[in-house]
């Protein structure tokens, strides 16, 4: 026996008991959709883009970059051992 019922979502729910997340789930997207566009507008200031990509700034990429550069003269430098 097949029985087709033709209900809406809102329906279906209120007759399984779920809770109604209606509004928390607004609330969470109108946040989302504030956060989206502060972030998405600071991306517009080159300064503020380059502060969220980069938070420890240029010293931490001066930093790295002085950490290679004395590895790879370490690396060329001869040892002062004798292999023999």
């Amino acid at each position: 026996m097949k029985i087709n019922i033709e209900i809406t979502p809102e329906e279906a729910r209120k007759m399984m008991g779920f809770p109604d997340l209606e509004s928390i789930q607004t609330a969470m997207m109108d946040k989302m959709q504030d956060q989206m566009e502060e972030y998405f507008s600071s991306m517009s200031n080159p300064e503020a883009m380059f502060n969220k990509l980069m938070p420890m700034g240029i010293q931490a990429m001066e930093n790295a970059q002085s950490f290679y550069r004395e590895v790879a003269k370490a690396s060329m430098t001869p040892s002062s051992k004798n292999d023999t």
